[in-house]
């Protein structure tokens, strides 16, 4: 989905990176965001987004990516694609990440979900591991392959596949 023109979710992500270096009650509110018992605390946050609340499909993943965000803390949004980055978490010298036994598995995990409600769920730990190895994630990409997930997911998980077995390496 490569394109000249940024996207709302890219926007979005540029503005709350922006906003929480100010506001550090948005900062905390967006952390839990992708806990179902917490995540009201950040409706006023996406609402001021205009984020559509009762639409689940939209609703759920501004919170995970919210929430992975506001855990990080990034000067800027990412570059990697997300499954560059999963692939690269993995990667340890010798052989690369896409040739990981363990990093394939969680691929297939996340490529097996039919709604956005469980890729959501599976993302998260993922987003923690990839956070962890500290790298630099695209969240606004992210964020729009999520929002569209509901559409058009079968291009969406082709693209994350694509992205995970590449040979090319993302440019900074």
């Amino acid at each position: 989905m490569p394109s000249t023109q940024e996207t709302r979710e890219e926007r979005y992500v540029k503005a709350i990176i922006e906003r929480m270096k100010t506001d550090s009650a948005m900062a905390a509110a967006l952390k839990r965001a992708d806990n179902p018992a917490t995540e009201y605390q950040c409706w006023e946050y996406l609402a001021d987004f205009k984020i559509d609340l009762e639409k689940p499909w939209e609703r759920i993943p501004y919170t995970t990516v919210s929430a992975a965000v506001a855990r990080v803390k990034p000067a800027q949004d990412g570059f990697y694609s997300f499954g560059a980055a999963l692939a690269s978490c993995y990667d340890d010298g010798t052989t690369r990440g896409r040739d990981n036994d363990q990093a394939r598995s969680k691929l297939r995990r996340l490529l097996a979900c039919d709604t956005i409600e469980e890729v959501c769920a599976i993302l998260r730990p993922l987003l923690s591991l990839i956070a962890s190895r500290e790298k630099k994630l695209a969240y606004g990409r992210l964020l729009n392959q999520l929002v569209w997930f509901e559409n058009n997911s079968q291009k969406i998980r082709i693209r994350w596949a694509e992205e995970f077995f590449s040979n090319v390496e993302e440019e900074s």
